[in-house]
């Protein structure tokens, strides 16, 4: 039966109301096809056209790529420019000073061997994270975390020495061991501090216990060994505090100074030419990088990373339009912000952008020596 619009002509308006025209440029939403057989990297390539947080998680590729791919070279020449870099190979080697931000959890998660590769094989350039982010990477080079239930009862585990995040289980001889190994560093720490006027700070602190624990699945371990600074502004609240407590009375008088470590970080994005930001959870390791590049009136790339909502004000569910009312982002930047737990969401990103990139490299390096090899052996054999 066909719709009578002199009956019908206010619900006919309304319902069967035309449409503009779409814009030639318009995405039209389309997903992976799995017909075309199981291929990971094929299917996360369709994510940018399966709208939500796929969409989301997509344009966070092309952020994070943003952020690896730029060089100098993608700028003019500044009028003032510094001698050394009017050529563009020099120019081609200023690349984008990548800051990354973590909570602990991501150190007590399988996610640490993710960010362990990232520091290994130097693709940050400046770390901020929590005092259970440092403490808890130590603690594994001692022992295990355990997989374990978000439904355990807290009171029997409490009896059982046996500590909860989340649904993993860190028996507490673990810290046990954690201070039997930290103890002694720190009373070498204060002696250095009476005997050699070592001025010690967290990062400094931090650098000391990568050197001191000297094993190659540690993140502060490469940190130390690729000289990428770790900052933790709140390196009292965890583990690390309890020693530091607990050592204040067997041993007083260690120093940490937080004035120097805040001239660090700022400076390190003050004086940067092009700067990144990749925020995996929230809190204090969120603000301590955007504050940081306030300092050059904002990062020119972002992405967060995190399940916060907006709506309480809090910082950790600050958009990113938000950073850029506060100069923390820039004006022209196209920050993204990926809602999603990030166990699921930050190993797949970097497979999608930091690995990539590594192993394109590696491949592209070889080639090189390759090339370089026979062109040696070719000038030989004509010799």
């Amino acid at each position: 039966v066909g719709v009578n619009e002199e009956e019908h002509p206010l619900s006919t308006d309304a319902v069967l109301l035309k449409s503009e025209p779409m814009p030639d440029d318009a995405v039209k939403v389309k997903g992976y096809d799995f017909n075309d057989g199981p291929d990971v990297d094929a299917l996360l390539k369709t994510y940018i056209t399966s709208g939500f947080q796929a969409t989301n998680f997509g344009k966070a590729i092309d952020e994070i790529n943003d952020m690896l791919n730029w060089t100098l070279n993608d700028e003019p020449i500044a009028e003032n420019e510094d001698e050394d870099l009017l050529d563009p190979e020099a120019r081609k080697k200023v690349k984008t000073k990548i800051f990354l931000g973590y909570t602990s959890n991501m150190i007590s998660a399988g996610v640490r061997e993710t960010i362990r590769f990232l520091v290994q094989h130097k693709m940050v350039d400046v770390i901020v994270t929590t005092g259970g982010g440092i403490e808890e990477d130590f603690i594994k080079c001692m022992a295990s975390t355990y997989l374990g239930s978000f439904h355990l009862k807290g009171s029997k585990l409490r009896k059982k020495g046996l500590n909860r995040i989340g649904n993993l289980i860190v028996p507490n001889d673990n810290y046990v061991k954690f201070e039997e190994w930290m103890m002694p560093i720190l009373d070498q720490m204060l002696e250095e501090q009476k005997t050699l006027g070592t001025h010690w700070t967290p990062s400094k602190m931090i650098h000391r216990l990568g050197k001191e624990i000297n094993h190659p699945d540690s993140v502060y371990y490469w940190a130390y060994k690729n000289d990428i600074p770790v900052y933790c502004p709140a390196i009292t609240d965890g583990s690390i505090g309890d020693m530091v407590y607990f050592h204040s009375y067997k041993n007083p008088g260690l120093i940490l100074d937080l004035v120097e470590d805040i001239r660090g970080i700022n400076k390190s994005a003050e004086f940067a030419r092009h700067t990144g930001m990749v925020i995996v959870g929230g809190g204090v390791i969120k603000h301590h990088i955007c504050n940081a590049n306030l300092m050059r009136n904002g990062a020119d790339h972002a992405v967060f990373i995190n399940t916060a909502q907006e709506f309480d004000g809090s910082d950790s569910g600050a958009r990113p339009d938000e950073a850029v009312s506060w100069g923390k982002i820039r004006l022209d930047a196209t920050p993204v912000k990926v809602y999603g737990e990030a166990t699921l969401i930050f190993p797949l990103l970097v497979s999608q952008t930091f690995a990539k990139y590594h192993f394109a490299n590696k491949k592209k390096e070889k080639e090189e020596q390759e090339n370089g090899s026979n062109d040696n052996n070719e000038e030989q054999t004509s010799e």
